[in-house]
This record gives C-alpha cells, sequence and structure tokens, in this order.
C-alpha cells in the first residue's frame, strides 16, 4: 500500500491540469465561436448600445485572459454560469437535473448490457467448437449492426401500437415502463462487445495451468467457472465498466428525443444548436472531470483487483 500511494497522489495532481487545458481549450472555441451569447440571447434585437452595456456588465469586453479568469473563479465557487437560451439561469439548474435522468436511463442499459454480455460471452467460450458460439455471437452482432434510429421505430411499431406492452413517449423515473424501450434500445448495440471481449478473454483464462488444475482436483465444472475462470477473465472489462460509467453523463440523443425523454444528450445538441455557451462550457467541464475521475478510480481499482498490478506500480519485480 505504500508504494500505491504516491503513485495515486501523482495522478492526482495532473487533475487540475488537465481540467485547465480543457476548460481553457473549449472556453476559447466558445468565445471566438460565431457570435457572442449577449447577440445569441438578443435574438433579433440587435441595439448597439445595449448590446455593448449588456458586454460590460457580464465582462464579455474584457481580454479572454480576463475572462477566462474571472470564469474559473466563478467554477471554483459553484458558479458553471447563466443559459442565455433560458433567460438567465444557472447553468447548474438546467445539466444536472438532466443528467441524472440521462445516468438513471444509462444505468439500466448498462446492466442489461453487461448482464447479458458477460455470461453470453462465457457460454460461447466453453462452447467453442459446438454451433452454439457462432451463433450466440453472430445474433448479438446483428443487433449491434442495427441503429437507434431504426430500432426503436421498431420497437414502437412492435411492443406499443401492436402489443401494447409499453407506452410510446415520455419520462417517469427510472422503475417506469417508460424506461424499457429507451433502455433496451440502447443496451443492445453493446453487448456484443461485451460478449466478444469476454468470449476472448475466457479463453485465454481456459488455458492456464491453475484452470487445468483445478479440474484435475475434481472440482465441479460450475466451480471452475465461477471461481477461476470468470474472475480472472472479467479484469480486462474493468476498463471498460469504468469509462461506461462516465457515458452514463452524457445521454444519448436519438433515444432521448425519439422516446421525448428530457436528458442531457438531448440537452446538449439544442445548447451547440442554438450556441448557449455557458451550457456548452459546463458540459464539457463536467464531463471531463468525470472522466478523470473515472481513469483514476479505474487504476486504483486495478491495484486491488489483480495483485500484479499492485506489485509492478508499488516497484516491486
Amino acid at each position: 500500500m505504500q508504494g500505491i500511494l504516491p503513485y495515486i497522489l501523482r495522478r492526482l495532481l495532473w487533475v487540475p491540469l488537465i481540467l485547465i487545458a480543457v476548460s481553457f481549450i473549449a472556453f476559447t472555441v466558445a468565445r471566438f465561436g460565431p457570435g457572442d451569447p449577449i447577440s445569441v440571447a438578443m435574438g433579433q434585437f440587435r441595439d448597439p448600445e445595449v448590446l455593448a452595456r449588456v458586454r460590460h456588465e457580464k465582462g464579455l469586453d474584457k481580454p479572454v485572459l480576463d475572462q477566462y479568469r474571472i470564469y474559473v473563479w466563478n467554477v471554483l465557487h459553484g458558479d458553471l454560469g447563466e443559459s442565455y437560451r433560458y433567460g438567465g439561469r444557472p447553468v447548474s439548474e438546467i445539466i444536472f437535473p438532466k443528467m441524472w435522468v440521462s445516468a438513471q436511463l444509462g444505468l439500466v442499459a448498462l446492466i442489461i448490457t453487461f448482464g447479458v454480455g458477460i455470461p453470453a460471452g462465457i457460454l460461447a467460450a466453453l462452447r467453442q467448437g459446438s454451433w452454439m458460439d457462432p451463433a450466440a455471437i453472430s445474433l448479438l452482432l446483428f443487433f449491434r449492426s442495427v441503429p437507434v434510429l431504426i430500432t426503436v421505430p421498431v420497437m414502437l411499431l412492435v411492443f406499443v401500437l401492436k402489443l401494447h406492452w409499453f407506452p410510446a413517449a415520455g419520462w417517469e423515473g427510472i422503475f417506469d415502463k417508460h424506461i424499457v424501450i429507451p433502455a433496451l434500445a440502447l443496451s443492445l448495440p453493446g453487448i456484443a462487445g461485451v460478449a466478444r471481449l469476454m468470449r476472448a478473454t475466457t479463453l485465454d483464462v481456459l488455458k492456464e495451468d491453475y484452470v487445468r488444475t483445478a479440474r484435475a482436483k475434481g472440482l465441479p465444472e460450475f466451480t471452475v467457472v465461477s471461481r477461476h475462470v470468470a474472475r480472472n477473465a472479467l479484469l480486462p472489462l474493468v476498463t471498460i465498466i469504468g469509462i461506461s460509467l462516465v457515458t452514463l453523463l452524457e445521454g444519448a440523443f436519438f433515444a432521448e428525443v425519439l422516446m421525448g425523454i428530457p436528458g442531457i444528450g438531448r440537452e446538449a445538441f439544442d445548447s451547440v444548436k442554438s450556441r448557449d455557451y455557458d451550457v456548452i462550457l459546463g458540459l464539457a467541464l463536467v464531463l471531463a472531470a468525470a472522466f478523470i475521475v473515472a481513469n483514476i478510480v479505474i487504476d486504483i481499482a486495478y491495484t486491488f483487483i489483480d495483485p500484479r498490478v499492485r506489485y509492478q506500480r508499488s516497484g516491486v519485480t
């Protein structure tokens, strides 16, 4: 543990530097983009004197570096700016509730993706050489090849119009029927990727000596697979799971638009389209911070899951 702590501290020291770089690039692009926030907020009203006065009040007539310094100072105090599209509402009041909606939808889709993909990959590896191996992977690849733009309308046609099982659109929370169709549409493409990776890692683990030794001891096949094969085959999935958790905050634009879900994916698209710069900046900063934290958590998790990584990073050979 003594060797791991300095490694974690070194990673943490890079966090503010990366966030500063990301925020400065996003801030500069937003400020030099087409139109400034005040012109966007004013719409067709373009009185030069009024525009100049409002820019001065908002500090937008100052040099870019001064504007960035003020922005960073405000962010450090919990102020992500104001949305010009929503009439001056704080950005945090807009993006965080919508992120929570997208996170609920993404979490259910993630559970389905890994809950189906992991056992499907293990089963395909254990049935290598039989018809079940290519059949399972081919079926999952078929769903991966179908885009959400097609999956959602087909599901609406079958499950809503024909069978009347689920509502057509809307959002009522994670425990409501409204979540079923969008969650399935988001999870189906990812199941194939998880299953293929799990199949490949399982085949590698099955060749290890400790698996042959466990079988030679007469252990039941279920015990061999669950304790020795699956546990070690899951290690490469830690990175994918960690990064997938970050994508929960990004939302899914097509599914949210087609199903009428008030998530962050739709909000991000509308903000870019209407040039609501402070909302765009807030999204970029929050997602960058989440991505960095996720990578650090993944590295820490590896040190506890795989002792070999722990010894390597602590300097033990």
